[in-house]
């Protein structure tokens, strides 16, 4: 497997990355083994849910070959350690029995902590989209960061970040589908535009289980919200009805009429050139009787 790419990453952090990239790059640090008792679960990390199955897998596969990949930890304060990365390992490392596991300690500021749990979730494809957008915005609101910087910090383009954001915009129900993985982050964009929480969930609801397309769904929420306005067939008087048979009558030939007693338009069809011929010469006679 190729190494983890370390550009947009910052200076100093793509080092701090070597070994992050699960079951694919040991450290060129001499990992340490660490009582489990003395490593903490970082309370920030992105990744706020476990697959069972996933997990259950790892943990039989530890059981058997032991943590292969070293967890990534740094001191805290207390004398204690908190988890980088590995927090999948820690887990199934607990899950399994083991007493202690292979550490590499690093030290590492709040801001490093946060990019690097983010990265490392990111590169294996650990979060869902919900995640990653509320871990971006952590990075902006505690650290300052621009949407540009974020993007550049963890290896998004800049427009991935801003479509990212968008999702965290949406109501909570809609949120929830996103991450639990019935509606995509593709469907869920389209309901950006919608303001009420209530009509979100709805639409979502039609739109989630891959019921339709991205752009299927664009549509249905385009209709909802702009619904066509049926369009009401003019009143015409009985009179201007009568008139219109009259003309019919009299012309030989289809009129029809559009509009109303006050205004439109009629229409006189002609079929042959005979027909032709015979609303011309009615026109001459009308032409010579009225002095045209």
């Amino acid at each position: 497997m190729a190494p983890i790419r370390k550009g947009g990453l910052g200076k100093g952090l793509g080092a701090l990355l070597s070994d992050i990239e699960e079951e694919s790059i040991i450290s060129s640090e001499a990992p340490g083994e660490m009582l489990l008792a003395n490593i903490d679960p970082n309370v920030d990390q992105p990744r706020k849910s476990f697959e069972d199955g996933a997990l259950t897998a790892l943990t039989e596969s530890i059981k058997r070959h032991g943590v292969i990949t070293p967890l990534i930890v740094t001191p805290k304060p207390d004398g204690r350690y908190m988890i980088i990365a590995g927090e999948r390992r820690y887990r199934a490392a607990t899950a399994a029995g083991l007493v202690s596991v292979p550490v590499v300690v690093r030290e590492c500021t709040d801001v490093e902590i946060d990019e690097l749990s983010l990265i490392e979730n990111i590169q294996r494809e650990d979060l869902n989209p919900i995640e990653v957008a509320r871990a971006i915005r952590k990075l902006m609101d505690d650290y300052g960061y621009t949407q540009e910087r974020a993007a550049e910090r963890i290896g998004k383009a800049r427009p991935t970040v801003a479509n990212l954001l968008r999702l965290i915009e949406l109501s909570e129900p809609v949120q929830d589908l996103v991450a639990r993985g019935r509606l995509s982050a593709g469907h869920a964009r389209c309901l950006g535009v919608v303001s009420d929480p209530t009509l979100q969930a709805e639409l979502a609801e039609k739109g989630c289980d891959d019921k339709m397309s991205v752009r299927e769904f664009e549509k249905l929420v385009k209709t909802t919200l702009n619904p066509k306005k049926k369009t009401e067939a003019p009143v015409q008087s009985l009179e201007l009805k009568d008139f219109v048979v009259r003309m019919q009558r009299t012309l030989k030939t289809k009129v029809s009429l559009l509009g109303n007693d006050n205004k439109g338009r009629i229409f006189i069809d002609y079929y042959t050139r005979d027909d032709l011929a015979r609303l011309e010469e009615m026109l001459s006679c009308l032409e010579e009787k009225f002095g045209q």
